[in-house]
C-alpha cells in the first residue's frame, strides 16, 4: 500500500476523540469532511505509526479498521491523522518476482519495488459496452481443464475445495503451466493467498520457483497471524495490479487467490465488530455483492491485446456446495471445478470431478480455428461415457459385476480406465494434442454406432487412428 507523502494531501488534520475500540477497529469522533475510504495514521504515542481506513461515516463520526491490529490502541493517547486520500497501491513490472504482504509491501527482505504508477484498490468499474466476450483458450497442461472445462482468456472460474484437498498444489501448479497458444506473450501471474500458514507460505514460494514462474509473477502472502482486516485488502491490492498490467500494458493476466473463504470469515468478523445485522449463516447481506466487486473485475477489453482470468479457490467447510460462500460465487463467476474426496482417496492427482465441473465459457474458446475440430464433440462424449460408467458403478454395487451384461462392463472399464489415466496425470504437463489423443484413445473400445455424441467426420478421421495407437501400445 502507498505511504510516500508525495501521494498524499499537503493538509493533515489530527484528530484525538477516540470514544471506542472494538476488535480491529476504532470510532473516531470529530470527523467533519474525511471522505468514505479514505487512508487515515494511527498513532498511540509510544508504539509504531499504523495505517487505517475509514469504513463508515455517520455525521461527524467515523469507523476506523486499523491494518495493523488494535493491540496497544487506548482511548485517551490515541490520534488519528486524515491526509485525504484513498487506499491506493503501487504497480508496475518491478513487482515481478517480489514476495510482498497482503498490503502490497516487501516480506523478502528485498527492497520498495520502484512503481510505475499508482491506483486505487478499488479500482475502476469495466464500462460493460467496452468488455470484449472471452474466447481464446488457456492451455493449463493438466487434461481435465484443458479437455473437458476449458478455461478461457478473461474468465472468471473458482476451484471448489474441500479440507485437505490439493487445491493449493493444482493452483500453484496452472499458475506455472499456463500458456496461450500460438501467442508468444507470458502469461503473467498475481497470486494472492489470504489467511495461510508459514507452512504454506513457503510451500507456495517454493513452487513458483521450482516452476520457473516467479520472474513473472507477483506472490502476496496475508499469513494466518497477520491482521484479519489486512485479508480483505489482499484480493483488492491483487486484482489492481492485475488490472494495470492486462488493461494498460496490453499483458496475459492470471490472477489466482486463495482461500476466499478465508476473505469471508475476515468479512463475517469485520461485520459482527461493526455490530451489523448478520444474514444466512452469520455473514454480511452484502457478501455478495462484496464478492462481485471481486470477482467482476476480471475480463477483456475491446480493442485492447491484454486479459485479466480469474481463478479462486474456495474450501467448502464440511465438503457442503450449498454453503454461502461457494453457492453465491456460483452465481457470480462463469462456471466451477470441484475436486472430490474420493478420487482423492485413490491417489488421483489432480482430483477433479469432471461431471458437477463446468465452464460455461468453454464453447466460445474452443473448435476449428481455435483448438480442434473435435474438441467439443469429444468432450460430451467423454462426459457421456464417464456418466454411464458410474451409474453402473452404483448398480454393480447392488447386483455384483457378474450380473452385469457386456456392455454395461464396457463402461464400467471406461470409467476405471478415464479416472487412472485421463484424470490421473501426477506431475506431467500434457498438450492439448495429448490430452485430446488420449481422449480418441479411451474410447477406442466402444463401437461406432455408440459414440453418439460426435460426428461421422470426426469418428472417420480420430476414432481409427486411437485404435491403431491403442494396438500397438
Amino acid at each position: 500500500m502507498i505511504t510516500a507523502e508525495a501521494h498524499a494531501s499537503p493538509f493533515t488534520v489530527g484528530h484525538r476523540t477516540v470514544t471506542r475500540v472494538a476488535g480491529p477497529l476504532i470510532i473516531v469522533d470529530g470527523m467533519d469532511g474525511v471522505g468514505y475510504g479514505e487512508l487515515v495514521e494511527v498513532e498511540t504515542g509510544d508504539g509504531p505509526v499504523r495505517e487505517g481506513q475509514v469504513l463508515e461515516l455517520d455525521g461527524s463520526l467515523a469507523v476506523v479498521q486499523v491494518f495493523g491490529g488494535t493491540v496497544g490502541i487506548g482511548r485517551r493517547e490515541t490520534s488519528v491523522l486524515t491526509r485525504g486520500r484513498a487506499a491506493q497501491t503501487g504497480v508496475g513490472a518491478d513487482y515481478f518476482g517480489r514476495v510482498l504482504d497482503g498490503a502490497g509491501r516487501p516480506r523478502d527482505g528485498g527492497p520498495q519495488p520502484v512503481p510505475d504508477d499508482y491506483r486505487h484498490v478499488n479500482g475502476l468499474p469495466l464500462n460493460p459496452i467496452t468488455r470484449a466476450h472471452p474466447d481464446q483458450f488457456i492451455e493449463t497442461g493438466v487434461s481435465a481443464i484443458d479437455g473437458l472445462v476449458t478455461l478461457v482468456r478473461g474468465q472468471k472460474l473458482p476451484i471448489f475445495s474441500g479440507a485437505g484437498l490439493p487445491a493449493n498444489g493444482l493452483a500453484a501448479r496452472i499458475a506455472a503451466q499456463a500458456r496461450v497458444p500460438g501467442d508468444d506473450t507470458e502469461v503473467v501471474v498475481i497470486f494472492a493467498a489470504m489467511g495461510v500458514t508459514r507452512r504454506e507460505a513457503e510451500f507456495f514460494r517454493a513452487e513458483f520457483l521450482k516452476g520457473g514462474a516467479a520472474a513473472r509473477s507477483v506472490l502476496l502472502l496475508n499469513l494466518a497471524d497477520d491482521p484479519t482486516i489486512e485479508r480483505l485488502l489482499t484480493p483488492r491490492v491483487a486484482l489492481t495490479m492485475a488490472e494495470y498490467l492486462a488493461f494498460e500494458q496490453h499483458r496475459h493476466v492470471l490472477v489466482v487467490m486463495t482461500d476466499m473463504t478465508a476473505y469471508c470469515e475476515a468479512l463475517r468478523e469485520i461485520s459482527a465488530a461493526r455490530e451489523e445485522m448478520p444474514g444466512r449463516r452469520g455473514y454480511p447481506g452484502y457478501m455478495y455483492t462484496d464478492l462481485a466487486s471481486l470477482y467482476e473485475r476480471a475480463g477483456r477489453v475491446r480493442g485492447g491485446t491484454g486479459s485479466l482470468t480469474q481463478l479462486m479457490i474456495l474450501s467448502m467447510p464440511d465438503d457442503d456446495i450449498t454453503h454461502p460462500i461457494p453457492d453465491l460465487t456460483g452465481y457470480i463467476t462463469e462456471g466451477q471445478i470441484v475436486l472430490s474426496r474420493d478420487l482423492d482417496r485413490q491417489g488421483i492427482e489432480p482430483p477433479i470431478d469432471v461431471l458437477p465441473s463446468l465452464s460455461r465459457l468453454m464453447n466460445a474458446g474452443i473448435g476449428a480455428g481455435k483448438t480442434r475440430d473435435d474438441h467439443r464433440g469429444l468432450a460430451d462424449q467423454l462426459y457421456s461415457c464417464y456418466a454411464r460408467g458410474r451409474e453402473v458403478r452404483r448398480l454393480m454395487s447392488i447386483v455384483g459385476e457378474s450380473g452385469l451384461p457386456p456392455e454395461d462392463r464396457r463402461y464400467l472399464a471406461f470409467a476405471a480406465a478415464f479416472e487412472h489415466t485421463y484424470l490421473d496425470q501426477g506431475p506431467e504437463r500434457r498438450t492439448l494434442t495429448d490430452t485430446l489423443e488420449l481422449g480418441w484413445q479411451l474410447l477406442s473400445p466402444f463401437p461406432v454406432g455408440e459414440l453418439k455424441r460426435v460426428s461421422a467426420e470426426q469418428l472417420a478421421l480420430y476414432h481409427h487412428e486411437a485404435t491403431v495407437t491403442m494396438a500397438g501400445a
